[in-house]
């Protein structure tokens, strides 16, 4: 007979705990949320058949029937559950339907996946308490997103393609608490297309500000991965990154992505020149041609550079690497001439993070962008648009090195 003693979540609690202090699975035979599954599931259960009576009672003359026992199998092993019935045999229940003998979802789960949208402790105790009935302590939930630890570590080292057709690269800064102090550190991200046009994010490293001799452990470790080969390389402007990528990956071509050029040029023009000084500069990374830009960028350094001789110098300095995107069509040129695509992937970070204060830890960190990433995979499946006829294109840049490519797999 099913015991319809109220759960002690108190108790629980404590014996919770303590089972995970001693070392027992959360999940699996014999692990501690198994008995508190179990309960919440034959909770819910006589909840719906409570609703049921109450439209069938009256006109028909409905009433509880006892419980049938049946094996549930799920991720924390097979347990026994007891399904009550009504004497009409009319109740349909949804939680765990008649047939049904595989849980298809778990507490753990849905507490992973709530962690993953950005979800703090308490939003999550409170939305587990609104949803089952169950009360949750922090320490608890700390233990149950730990589950995605060596997950973050398996991800971390998997094995790459040979051979990608671009890679964005940029940073985003997280404030995160070390010795009784709030400092900033960077997630170093990499954001790769490969040659089937699928984006994904090939590695999440966490380190101090932002610096090339950081970037070149991040593109050392993408090469012991596996990877072979870049075709194309878009990054910001960080002072030695360009030497780092050709460094390791010599063949890449390093784009520098023009809306960062652009943002540090106004940095150093006055308000009132600002709207004139850009509908030059816009000629000149507007052009049709590398020749025009470069005829462009001649006029605005005869206009401006008695004024702005830091801003037009700093063109000029970095136009080998600015200038890339010139020689291709206008899809390619369309995807490579800025950061955006992995400055979008970390507008969606932050989306996620945004209430975030201060992190505890760096694996505070990790355990939540990685969560939010595997998320956003699955919003990236249909790859980057009109592929075949960029992929076509890259072919008659590259064809040596994407067939090359394709042998060897």
């Amino acid at each position: 007979m099913n015991d319809k003693k109220k759960i002690n979540w108190e108790e629980f609690s404590k014996e919770a705990a303590k089972g995970i202090r001693e070392g027992r699975p959360i999940t699996g035979q014999g692990g501690v949320f198994t008995p508190l599954i179990k309960q919440v599931i034959e909770a819910s259960l006589e909840g719906e058949l409570d609703a049921h009576l109450l439209e069938t009672r009256v006109l028909e003359g409905n009433r509880k029937n006892g419980h049938a026992q049946k094996t549930l199998k799920s991720s924390l092993g097979s347990f026994p559950v007891f399904s009550p019935r009504d004497r009409n045999a009319s109740f349909v229940p949804e939680t765990i339907e008649k047939r049904q003998t595989v849980l298809p979802g778990d507490l753990e789960e849905k507490i992973l996946g709530l962690y993953g949208l950005g979800m703090s402790y308490r939003d999550i105790r409170s939305h587990i308490m609104d949803m089952y009935g169950v009360a949750l302590s922090d320490g608890t939930l700390n233990s149950i997103t730990d589950r995605v630890i060596p997950a973050i570590r398996q991800w971390q080292e998997r094995p790459l393609e040979r051979l990608y057709a671009i890679l964005w690269m940029d940073a985003i800064h997280f404030k995160v608490r070390e010795d009784g102090r709030v400092i900033t550190k960077a997630v170093y991200s990499v954001l790769g297309a490969n040659m089937k046009g699928e984006k994904e994010v090939l590695g999440l490293y966490l380190g101090h500000n932002e610096s090339a001799t950081f970037w070149l452990q991040v593109l050392s470790d993408l090469q012991q991965r596996g990877v072979e080969d870049i075709l194309i390389t878009c990054i910001d402007n960080l002072s030695g990154l360009g030497d780092a990528i050709e460094n390791i990956f010599p063949k890449t071509e390093v784009q520098l992505c023009i809306i960062h050029q652009i943002r540090n040029s106004l940095k150093y023009i006055p308000w009132k020149d600002q709207r004139e000084f850009m509908g030059d500069l816009k000629a000149v990374y507007k052009a049709s041609t590398l020749e025009l830009a470069e005829h462009h960028l001649d006029e605005l350094e005869n206009k401006w550079g008695s004024r702005y001789a830091v801003v037009v110098r700093s063109w000029r300095n970095n136009w080998n690497r600015l200038s890339q995107y010139f020689k291709y069509p206008e899809p390619i040129r369309k995807i490579i001439y800025t950061t955006n695509t992995v400055e979008g992937y970390h507008r969606m970070v932050r989306k996620v993070t945004k209430t975030k204060g201060a992190f505890t830890s760096d694996m505070a960190v990790m355990k939540l962008v990685f969560l939010a990433t595997l998320n956003f995979n699955k919003r990236w499946k249909n790859g980057i648009r009109n592929w075949p006829l960029i992929l076509n294109q890259l072919t008659v840049y590259f064809e040596h090195r994407i067939i090359e490519t394709d042998t060897l797999n």
